[in-house]
């Protein structure tokens, strides 16, 4: 199960590099595959009436772009730190939101499942914790108690450092009920 999640993530992350790729590989391309390639890329990045490129200006852009880079091989993290050392995200501002994009895709991913499988740990951790209301406890642990439990999960090297007696007597505390005489 473990090799098939990798191999289809590493074919996602393949479909997506070959989407982007476009942004790296412009100079090798013919006039109508790089058309195919942004129109394919601005495609992607379009949800219902709002594209985050505008395809007539990335491609202008594109052609505009200076065939030698400063550098062999620039990776898209270079491309993008060029751009915007250079004073160029204003004239190349499609290629600077594709660059952008390109960039944090995995990490928006990957993220987001690192948080979804965190959650679904300590939801069923919580059931097996107590057998006897397996579907209740499932069902009915609040929202707030489940964010804490949450950050407390994913930040688990802070959590370590943290002194639980003097959470325990902060917490009583600021509980405790006292009688007035």
């Amino acid at each position: 199960m473990a090799i098939e999640s990798l191999r289809e993530r590493t074919g996602m992350m393949s479909d997506v590099a070959k989407k982007f790729s476009v942004l790296i590989n412009y100079s090798d391309l013919t006039s109508s595959e790089l058309e195919k390639q942004a129109k394919d890329l601005c495609n992607t990045l379009t949800s219902g009436d709002h594209s985050d490129l505008n395809y007539g200006e990335l491609i202008v852009e594109m052609q505009s772009f200076p065939k030698q880079w400063p550098k062999q091989n620039m990776t898209t993290l270079d491309l993008l730190v060029f751009l915007e050392e250079k004073g160029l995200k204003e004239i190349y501002p499609n290629m600077w939101v594709a660059l952008k994009i390109a960039l944090t895709t995995p990490v928006i991913v990957a993220s987001a499942e690192r948080s979804f499988s965190k959650l679904k740990l300590i939801k069923t951790f919580k059931v097996y914790c107590d057998l006897s209301s397996l579907k209740h406890l499932r069902s009915t642990m609040s929202q707030e108690r489940l964010n804490g439990l949450a950050i407390i999960s994913i930040n688990r090297e802070i959590s370590k450092q943290i002194s639980y007696d003097d959470t325990i007597d902060d917490f009583a505390a600021r509980k405790s009920r006292r009688v007035r005489f």
